[in-house]
């Protein structure tokens, strides 16, 4: 059976800038099955899942929804629901969690703020290692179910981080996918084995280029910039480099990329399409997903 997945590894797609786009995720513990749409598609109350989606819209927010792997019985709501929201903008990125009883309670946080980067004092920082968010949703994508949750069960059983199952993260054709906090970054066409270096890589403050769709705190040309500089020096260490993006005419930009121990470099970054066409996700149609690609890369 053709899969979403199997076509753009057959293809060759690369991962690298395809990350999906946050400068702040809060993910909120839901147990018990989840739909396509989940925020209004799970035990969480439709209204209050459609209110967060509204509240972090336009903000740098990302809202999902988190459980512990296993099996997801239509069980009786949990009474208390963890949430854990993290800044992943490189160099200033902090992560910080509490538990509430009624996910409603997160309608009073400052979206805007948060997206900025300010926590406001929100529950408590996070102590511990990486926090590993595997994409399972299979009512999205059966590519995330029949590759995701294996991947996600594995880990949790190997204890090597503290492991989350997600409702989404986009790039289901790179599945299985996972977001690690602190840093933010998103990993695709990962193995139990590649999953586990990755998360080694980041308790010890490094990211894994091999398998790097990107860091979801820069916009994708600002993955394209990080990714190509990172691979002509390498450099893996996560707040390395920092960057600002400029726009350079239409779906073009340049990006200025500084190292922490002062070199800079100017990267030229382009958007196009991915041909042959090929589906974004299981069940849709074929089409040519956007591309970025770094046409120029000097040291300055």
């Amino acid at each position: 059976m053709s899969t979403c997945a199997t076509l753009s590894r057959e293809l060759s797609e690369p991962l690298a800038a395809t990350a999906a786009t946050a400068t702040t995720w809060l993910l909120v513990e839901q147990s018990g099955p989840w739909g396509a749409k989940a925020l209004a598609e799970s035990h969480l109350d439709t209204a209050v899942g459609r209110a967060l989606e509204a509240a972090a819209a336009g903000t740098g927010v990302r809202v999902a929804l988190i459980r512990r792997p296993g099996r997801h019985a239509d069980c009786l709501p949990a009474a208390r629901h963890e949430v854990i929201v993290a800044h992943t903008v490189p160099g200033r990125g902090w992560v910080r969690r509490a538990g509430v009883a009624d996910p409603a309670e997160l309608l009073a946080l400052d979206f805007a703020a948060l997206g900025a980067g300010e926590h406001g004092g929100f529950g408590a920082e996070h102590v511990g290692g990486p926090v590993a968010l595997v994409c399972t949703n299979g009512r999205r994508d059966r590519c995330c179910a029949l590759l995701g949750r294996p991947l996600a069960a594995e880990l949790a059983v190997a204890g090597h981080s503290e492991v989350w199952e997600v409702t989404h993260l986009g790039g289901h054709r790179f599945s299985p996918t996972m977001l690690v906090l602190p840093y933010g970054y998103a990993y695709g066409r990962l193995t139990a084995e590649s999953a586990k270096e990755v998360l080694a890589a980041t308790a010890a403050g490094h990211m894994v280029p091999e398998w790097s769709r990107g860091c979801s705190g820069w916009e994708r040309p600002g993955q394209a910039a990080d990714h190509a500089v990172r691979l002509a020096v390498g450099e893996t260490g996560v707040d390395a480099l920092t960057l600002a993006q400029r726009p350079a005419g239409e779906g073009r930009w340049l990006v200025t990329v500084r190292h922490e121990d002062g070199r800079v470099w100017e990267v030229e970054v382009a958007e196009g399409v991915s041909e042959p066409p090929r589906p974004e996700s299981c069940g849709k149609a074929a089409g040519t997903p956007s591309r970025m690609t770094v046409t120029a890369l000097r040291e300055v």
